[in-house]
């Protein structure tokens, strides 16, 4: 008997203990700072914390399901990965775009025609006054970027794409040439610089952006120029639709509001309410259904140039548009823009590039944006260069930043500081990840925000950009995740 219950009470204990861990709230914590990354170890939850929560969420809070991350399919990130031997291609695809990867990006998003990190401008129609697009030639696209989704789809079939110009072709517009203006990185005839700004007779105040707008419409506004334009779009999907490169979503203009050497082409708010109401949107529904219409890319900070967009007199209370995208200075109005119109979806478009610095305070700086993109409202995100080589230089004398540098004398890549900083989100907040709450945005020292993940699991992202040891405190629920942040570190929290 007394040996009976010995052995119950000790089997007791024993399931005690082991039921124990299990009712903890414990994380796995990965921590990066500048030259050590991804470190892992384990914290648990505390029923009490000794400082003030900057975040407390109950867990039934939505402010904002998150559908994705992406990157931007360029000329030169395709020549910077084939500098690599073929397994190393295949292993930086892997940990981009695979559901399994480091990163696991949903979709790519694609530029009708050249962009900034394009070899040199073109376009898919070449011939002057080709009405009809009978010389519509993707010859261009299928020698670099169509190769370049194919590798990406081997990992990810799944893949989606979006699309937006950054230049009509130059027959279209009134300055008959790619880039807006003229530089030593370009041809363009210097003495129609004026076109630019020959109707505006206002200065705009230096904290705004950008100090002057353009007078008017780059993009010629004659019914066969708009009409041809927006078959072109069409056109466009169409091919990559038969390569098996699903384009979803179109926006007519990358940043409608720089005024270039490369190519772009600046629209007033009327033209761009023209071009989109009259011609692109009847357009996709008739040739292209089920693709979507949405307003961007938006660069600028003045509401009025959006505002004025969606409500000209040509709109006429046309609800064409299923959301809006923004990127650079366009940040700062995304709150002004949804409050006002509060049933349009807003996504975040394009990274900031940074300067060809590639270093730990430019993975600071990205971290901090995504942190006021995703808490502003933003329920997707849209990275630009994934792989550079060398200075990370245009062919238009750009330095820019990626999250992975090739070296194209050794023919190695190595993962920048800005591929963790990115790796903190995108590696565990996926695709229906709610999110609960936010602080910080891209100016706060400890940017932190608060995540449950489809298996119902918190997801805590903080970073401390100061120089000295921040003390984070996060209620969760009834518990606290409380931790001292190192100087200049990023971290992810992620519930076991």
């Amino acid at each position: 008997m007394t040996r009976t219950l010995k052995r119950l009470g000790i089997a007791a204990v024993l399931a005690l203990a082991a039921a124990a861990p299990a009712s903890a709230q414990t994380f796995t914590r990965y921590t990066s700072t500048d030259g050590d990354y991804w470190k892992e170890s384990s914290i648990s939850a505390s029923e009490k914390a000794e400082g003030q929560p900057i975040i407390s969420v109950t867990g039934d809070e939505t402010f904002m399901t998150f559908k994705g991350w992406g990157t931007c399919f360029n000329e030169l990130g395709w020549d910077a990965l084939h500098i690599l031997p073929e397994e190393k291609q295949d292993e930086l695809l892997k940990r981009i775009f695979a559901p399994d990867g480091d990163l696991k990006y949903t979709h790519g998003r694609l530029s009708l025609g050249a962009n900034d990190y394009a070899r040199s401008w073109y376009s898919a129609s070449e011939v002057a006054g080709d009405f009809d697009l009978m010389y519509f030639d993707m010859t261009r696209d299928k020698s670099a970027l169509v190769p370049y989704i194919h590798a990406a789809q081997k990992h990810n079939p799944d893949l989606w794409f979006w699309c937006s110009p950054w230049s009509p072709p130059a027959w279209m517009k009134i300055n008959q040439d790619y880039p807006v203006q003229s530089s030593r990185y370009n041809k363009m005839d210097s003495r129609i610089n004026y076109l630019l700004h020959r109707k505006s007779d206002r200065q705009i105040r230096r904290d705004k952006f950008p100090d002057w707008l353009a007078g008017e419409d780059f993009m010629i506004q004659d019914p066969r120029y708009l009409r041809t334009y927006a078959d072109y779009f069409c056109r466009y999907i169409d091919e990559y639709g038969k390569l098996g490169i699903p384009i979803k979503r179109v926006m007519y203009q990358n940043e409608a509001y720089s005024y270039t050497p490369y190519p772009g082409c600046p629209w007033t708010p009327h033209g761009a309410a023209l071009f989109n109401a009259e011609y692109l949107a009847p357009a996709l529904k008739e040739k292209c259904p089920g693709v979507e219409l949405y307003l961007g890319t938006f660069n600028t900070n003045r509401f009025e140039e959006v505002d004025g967009i969606l409500s000209d007199s040509v709109m006429n209370g046309k609800d064409i548009f299923a959301g809006l995208g923004f990127q650079w200075e366009g940040s700062q109005i995304i709150p002004q823009v949804r409050s006002k119109y509060p049933h349009l979806k807003v996504v975040q478009t394009e990274s900031e590039c940074g300067s060809g610095t590639f270093d730990w305070r430019a993975a600071e700086h990205t971290f901090g944006i995504i942190n006021d993109y995703l808490g502003k409202g933003c329920e997707e995100y849209t990275f630009w260069n994934v792989i550079l080589c060398d200075r990370g230089e245009s062919a238009w004398g750009w330095r820019q930043n990626a999250l992975i540098r090739v070296d194209s004398r050794a023919k190695t890549a190595t993962l920048t500081p800005e591929y963790y900083a990115v790796k903190h989100y995108s590696h565990f907040v996926t695709a229906g990840t709610k999110l609960l709450g936010a602080f910080g945005g891209r100016t706060e020292e400890t940017p932190v925000m608060v995540f449950k993940n489809p298996a119902g699991k918190y997801v805590v992202v903080a970073g401390n950009r100061a120089n000295t040891e921040r003390r984070l405190t996060v209620r969760l629920g009834g518990k606290y995740l409380e931790t001292l942040l190192a100087p200049h570190s990023m971290q992810t929290f992620i519930e076991n």
